[in-house]
């Protein structure tokens, strides 16, 4: 049995008109393409995602902050309240195969040190620079639209598992 590849997009909690559209595109295209798509299960950049996954009949995951899966966003297939949190950044990270972040603030940045720390890849739309000591590190698969991150992400998701 071929298992779906899991998929967090991570973004601002409240973020532009420009971001959300590209979330949902991105939440849409994962959809498509048989992904199960994992998320904070909040607002902005999450629900975005979660709601263009959820309308092309797709699959989403909220882990959420608070410990009432009341809080949640409509969009989500499962919800899961965890009381923990910032801290449920991890789980969002360690429940995904690949991280795709959009634009995003300090949680993303967060949520992109943790799954590199966690040896997950990382794609980023627009999303935050890495440097150390000067030093720009290219840890982040940069993509240039939605399609791009969503081909980049299952390519990795896909060489993860070996297939």
């Amino acid at each position: 049995m071929k298992r779906a590849p899991y998929v967090a997009v991570v973004g601002a909690s409240a973020g532009t008109p420009s971001e959300l559209a590209l979330g949902e595109t991105v939440g849409r295209l994962l959809a498509e393409r048989g992904a199960v798509l994992v998320c904070g299960g909040m607002g902005g950049v999450m629900e975005a995602a979660a709601g263009g996954a959820m309308n092309a009949g797709g699959t989403t995951v909220g882990i959420l902050p608070t410990d009432s899966r009341l809080d949640a966003n409509p969009y989500l297939t499962i919800a899961v309240a965890t009381g923990m949190g910032e801290a449920r950044n991890a789980i969002v990270v360690r429940t995904a195969d690949v991280v795709i972040a959009v634009h995003g603030e300090y949680g993303t940045l967060s949520e992109i040190a943790l799954a590199l720390k966690m040896g997950k890849p990382v794609v980023g739309l627009g999303t935050w620079e890495l440097v150390r000591e000067g030093t720009a590190i290219d840890a982040i698969v940069r993509a240039t639209s939605a399609e791009d991150a969503v081909a980049k992400a299952l390519g990795l998701a896909a060489s993860l598992r070996g297939s």
